[in-house]
Order: structure tokens, then C-alpha cells, then sequence
């Protein structure tokens, strides 16, 4: 026999073998009908599964939320039947659930088109409606191998291949098709639903490795209602809009290619945006007792060695050798080189804690597939610090430094949707004592600054525990920008030291932190958070002075000029064009404000300001708008001094 707990607390015994559906049907033949998996102490399983084993146990029906991810994988494989039903000799490799959605990877001879998708869609309707049972079976690892090889499926064959001798084999059948598979997987095709969508072709090299063949891969998403996968679209389509890339080009801020892969050519207007924003990051660290500092870009990999980076971060760093035998790399983070500088001269504990700053550019090799505009790169610049301090200055460093990271997300705009505390990953430097203390001690300050966070298992750095900052932005999406991680082992490996009160030497405590972690990437979140319509203050350009004749360009150089006075960053646009073609191209370019000029605003020493989103104007003076817009365009951290 077996004992289930359910999650109402109450105990039931079964007979081993019981499947969770035989289960479900000894309560009401109704929630036999609605449940789709298992749950039983945690891990998720088919409902016809049988149990041999007792525990915390729980039916989810079709609307629970730890059911989307298997309503995901089951789409894949629905959509992986309907493609092999529409275009036999394809072969199917792998097809996860992913966030949001699904994909399944295809060896195929001709290429898939656009028009394809709305037939595989159509055929993966009617598998639906077929209502085909879902299958688990187990089989021989060498029989599964030759049957597959025996069907022409020469990459399921080889997956088989590499999984261990011994090691049950899971094949899940649903019709007449079957696939390669763990599990689990609902009781049949219909439980999937029909609030699914193929989105987009793309290529794949099998295993994400170069040199094998490129596949094919359909990607889709899939929802528990219509409403929600109606909603994601919606979300889907405002997020094309609000693409970094596409308003990178069309505002002139920067551009990549192929020359550079993962390196961003900064134009003018998007190096005064990463001007602006580290401008700010700058005095807001200087108010918070900060010193700036900065470190070679080049290092020998002795250095790396010592640090520990070499062993675990070879393959994404950038190395090279001199003529002299030496062998360097770029700094793939700045940390070990902050020890260096904390190392030069005698360090007390009067001199603690010691907050050190860089803008500090890195470069880590990432494969070219996984690049992706600002938010993906290979040359990026972290606002990155370290604070050293003693271990009874833990918890008031990382509460101050967690107020910091609030204040300062919030001035750009980002709403913090939760911290997390990432955990001991599997590989890791240092015991399971440390460990344990370190995790403790973070929990400790992050709730010392009134903060719960949510525990992200296996999540932190392979030297330390750490925070990280999850942001929300306008249209609800979350970015992890921000981190403080703890760390005792690189003092340590580095040889770090500070003369105690008694007299004695100990190592410091390493506080390891970002706000906006890498410029690049923060720049993307902003632009994507403000489609490009950056509040005031951020804006690139600011002002464009517009003439509606010639005979107002000498008035509009001198408006220009008394605005730039007052600190904006101003253009004037005196072509021989109409002024509505001239606001509709600066509007489309984001500019927040347009100060139109005429032969009467020549004359009476005013201006016509039209802000972005509004059809009316303003009429001001000079003198006036000057300094009403120069009020607005300040920094909050600047606004809020002068207002104290």
C-alpha cells in the first residue's frame, strides 16, 4: 500500500500501481474527467502513471498553472505530427517547451515557408479534434535505437545513443505517431486545446554546434484560453513596436554588423543617451561615498588563474599571445583587478568599508547565434563595484546598497517586480559551510531593508549567493537588471587583507554589485520600455527649434542658442520644407519637444512648442520656455538637490 497526502491535509492509502486517474475516480468521477497530470511531492507526472511510491500528492486539472508548461511540450509534439503528416521524409529532432511557448527543430531537405505555418496550424487543429490517446511506454535502449534508425529517424537514433546504457528508454505514442520523450505528457491531444500559434521560422545547428547540420526550427506559443493567447499576441505585436533594434536605426542611436559581431557602433545621439545615463549612475555613486577607478583592459592569465576565472570562464574569454611568449586576456569582469588596487598599500579597518566603482568595459565570447542587438553582446560596460568590508558590515552594505538600486531604477522609470536570491549553484567554489552562512547573511540584509525576496534555487555565481533585481517594465515584461553578490572566496584566492582593531590581519568581505549591469543592455530595457519616447531628461535631442519660413532662420539659430544656454541639447531644422512635414519626421524620430518659429515669433520673441504625443501648442516667450523646459529636463537626482 501506499499513502497520498492531499493538499487539504487529509491521508488516503491506495494500492501500489494505482494510477492518478484511479486515484481521481475514487473521489468523483467528475474530477477524473478534469484532471490531466499527477503531482506527487513536487514532480509532475502522467495522470496514468502508476504510483509506487507514496507522498504529498495533488490532481491538476487543465487551468493549473503548472500544467501550461506540459500543455506547451504537448503542442510541440501535436505540431511535430502535423508536419511529418504534411511533409513526409522529415525527420524531427527536438521540440521543448520554452518560455511563453514551444519549439521543434526539423531535418528537412527544402526549406519551410510562411505560407506553411497556417497549414501545419490547420492540420494541428484537426489532431485536436482526432482526440488521439497519449501513451507512455518504455522500451530497450537497442531496440529503440535500430527501430528509429529502421524509420529514417537518424537523430532520434543518435539521442538514444548517448543516453547511458541501463537507463530506461520513454517513448510516447499518441495515434499512430510516436516520439522520443520523459514525459510527462496529458492524457491525449484534445487536453491541448486550440489556443496555440506558430510564430516564426528560424535555423538551429543540431546541438547548437557549428560545424553540425543546420535544422529548421518552427516556433510557437500556446495558452490555456483563446483569451490569454489573444493577449500575448496583443503583447507580442507591442513588443515588435517597441523592438530596441528597429528604433535604434530609426532614432540614429547605433547600429551593429557583421564585421563586429556583439560590438555596437554608438552614434552620436546614442553615445549622448549612454552619456546621460552614466552621467547620472556617476553622481548618484558619488553621493553614496563611492570611489571610481579603473583597471587594464589586458591581463596575463596568471592573474586569471589566481582568481579562478581561467578555469571556469575560459571558453567565453578572449585570449592572446605576444611575440614574448606571454599568454593575456581581455577582462571578461572587473573584480579581480579591484582587488589589486584594494591591495596596493596597507588597508585598515578604519578604511572599511571601501566602495570602489568602475565603468568598467568587459568582453566575454558569447556563440554568434545567441546575440541579439544591446541585449546580447560580446563588448559591454558594467556600472560595476565592489564594496570590501567587514563581516559585521555586511547586512548595513547591502541594505544601503539595495535602497540605492530602488532609487535609482525607479528615477529611470522600471518598476521592480521582485528581488530574487539565487542559491549555491551545482558547480561552486568554497564548502557547503560557507555556503550556508552566506545565504543566511543575504537573506538576513535583504530583509534588514524590508525586502522578502524569492529564492531562485541553483541561480547564484559559482564564488557567491546573490541578489538580483527582477524589473517591470511598461507593458509588464521583466528584465533582470541589478545584482549584490557576497563573496568570501576571491579575498581569499587573491590574497586580500586588512589590519584588524586588533592589530592582527583578516580578509575583507567582497560585495560584489551592479545597478544597471551591462550600459548596453539597460540602454535596450529603456528604449524598449519608452518605445523611444524617452522622458525629457534622457532624450537624446531634446529640442528641435523648426522654422515655418526662411525668413525666421536667423531668430531660430538665436532660440536655438539661448536653449542651449540653459543646458538643452538642441538642433534646428531650417529646410525649405513645410512645418508639417517637418513635425511629423521629428515626431517619428521621438524629439519631445518642437519649437516652432515664424516671422511673428521672430517678432514678438516667443516660440510654439509642441510636445510629443499632443496636437495643440503652446505659445511662450524666449526667456519663458527656456526655462520652463530647462526645469524639466533635469535629472531627478539634480531636480531633487534643487529642491531641498
Amino acid at each position: 500500500m501506499i499513502d497520498l497526502i492531499f493538499p487539504d491535509g487529509s491521508k488516503r492509502s491506495y494500492e501500489a500501481g494505482a494510477t492518478g486517474r484511479e486515484v481521481a475516480a475514487s473521489i468523483a468521477p467528475s474530477l477524473a474527467k478534469r484532471s490531466v497530470l499527477v503531482k506527487l511531492d513536487g514532480a509532475l507526472l502522467d495522470l496514468d502513471r502508476p504510483l509506487q511510491a507514496g507522498g504529498k500528492f495533488e490532481l491538476l486539472t487543465r487551468d493549473a498553472p503548472e500544467a501550461l508548461e506540459t500543455i506547451r511540450h504537448d503542442a510541440s509534439h501535436v505540431m511535430a505530427e502535423a508536419v511529418q503528416e504534411l511533409f513526409p521524409g522529415t525527420q524531427v529532432t527536438i521540440g521543448p517547451a520554452i518560455e511563453d511557448g514551444f519549439y521543434y527543430d526539423f531535418a528537412r531537405d527544402e526549406p519551410f515557408s510562411l505560407d506553411d505555418l497556417a497549414k501545419i496550424e490547420q492540420r494541428m487543429k484537426e489532431i485536436v479534434d482526432r482526440d488521439e490517446p497519449i501513451k507512455r511506454e518504455e522500451w530497450d535502449r537497442d531496440e529503440a535505437i535500430a527501430h528509429f534508425k529502421s524509420i529514417g529517424e537518424a537523430y532520434k537514433a543518435e539521442i538514444i545513443e548517448s543516453i547511458p546504457a541501463g537507463e530506461t528508454v520513454t517513448v510516447y505514442r499518441q495515434g499512430n505517431w510516436k516520439d522520443l520523450c520523459r514525459g510527462p505528457h496529458l492524457p491525449s491531444t484534445k487536453a491541448v486545446g486550440k489556443a496555440f500559434k506558430l510564430t516564426k521560422l528560424a535555423g538551429a545547428y543540431w546541438r547548437g554546434d557549428h560545424r553540425n547540420p543546420m535544422l529548421q526550427r518552427i516556433y510557437g506559443t500556446a495558452w490555456g484560453s483563446e483569451a490569454e493567447l489573444e493577449a500575448y499576441l496583443l503583447r507580442l505585436e507591442e513588443a515588435e513596436r517597441r523592438d530596441h533594434r528597429k528604433i535604434g536605426r530609426a532614432m540614429d542611436l547605433f547600429h551593429m554588423q557583421e564585421e563586429g559581431k556583439g560590438m555596437v557602433f554608438w552614434h552620436d545621439k546614442g553615445l549622448t543617451l549612454w552619456r546621460v545615463v552614466e552621467d547620472y549612475v556617476r553622481r548618484r555613486l558619488d553621493e553614496a561615498g563611492y570611489v571610481e577607478v579603473r583597471t587594464p583592459q589586458v591581463l596575463d592569465r596568471v592573474f586569471w588563474e589566481q582568481s579562478g576565472h581561467w578555469e571556469k570562464y575560459r571558453p567565453n574569454m578572449f585570449v592572446c599571445e605576444t611575440e614574448e611568449g606571454e599568454e593575456l586576456s581581455l577582462k571578461p569582469m572587473n573584480c579581480p583587478g579591484h582587488v589589486q588596487i584594494f591591495k596596493f598599500g596597507q588597508k585598515s579597518y578604519r578604511d572599511l568599508p571601501l566602495r570602489m566603482a568602475e565603468f568598467g568595459a568587459c568582453h566575454r565570447y558569447e556563440p554568434s547565434g545567441a546575440l541579439h542587438g544591446l541585449m546580447r553582446v560580446r563588448a559591454f560596460t558594467q556600472d560595476d563595484a565592489h564594496i570590501f568590508c567587514r563581516e559585521d558590515q555586511i547586512e548595513e552594505e547591502t541594505a544601503r546598497f539595495i535602497e540605492l538600486a530602488n532609487s535609482i531604477h525607479s528615477d529611470f522609470g522600471l518598476e521592480r517586480d521582485h528581488i530574487a536570491l539565487a542559491t549555491r549553484p551545482a558547480v561552486r567554489a568554497g564548502s557547503d559551510e560557507f555556503w550556508d552562512k552566506a545565504e543566511t547573511q543575504m537573506l538576513a540584509a535583504a530583509r534588514k531593508a524590508g525586502v522578502e525576496p524569492v529564492i531562485a534555487e541553483g541561480d547564484g555565481a559559482f564564488y557567491a549567493p546573490k541578489l538580483d533585481w527582477v524589473l517591470k517594465d511598461s507593458i509588464g515584461r521583466t528584465w533582470t537588471c541589478g545584482t549584490i553578490q557576497l563573496d568570501y572566496v576571491l579575498p581569499e584566492r587573491l590574497d586580500a587583507e586588512y589590519v584588524g582593531e586588533d592589530g592582527q590581519k583578516h580578509r575583507p568581505v567582497m560585495l560584489h554589485r551592479a545597478i544597471c549591469g551591462s550600459l548596453e543592455r539597460f540602454i535596450g530595457v529603456l528604449i524598449e520600455n519608452y518605445a523611444g519616447a524617452f522622458p525629457l531628461w534622457l532624450s537624446p535631442v531634446q529640442v528641435v527649434v523648426a522654422t515655418i519660413t526662411s525668413d525666421a532662420d536667423e531668430y531660430a539659430l538665436k532660440a536655438a542658442q539661448a536653449l542651449r544656454a540653459r543646458g538643452l541639447r538642441v538642433e534646428t531644422d531650417l529646410r525649405n520644407e513645410k512645418i508639417n512635414y517637418k513635425v511629423r519626421e521629428h515626431s517619428l524620430a521621438k524629439v519631445p519637444v518642437i519649437a516652432v518659429v515664424g516671422r511673428r515669433e521672430a517678432e514678438e520673441v516667443k516660440v510654439a512648442l509642441r510636445r510629443l504625443g499632443s496636437d495643440g501648442q503652446q505659445i511662450l516667450e524666449l526667456a519663458e520656455a527656456a526655462n520652463t523646459l530647462a526645469s524639466e529636463a533635469s535629472p531627478p537626482d539634480v531636480a531633487r538637490r534643487a529642491g531641498a
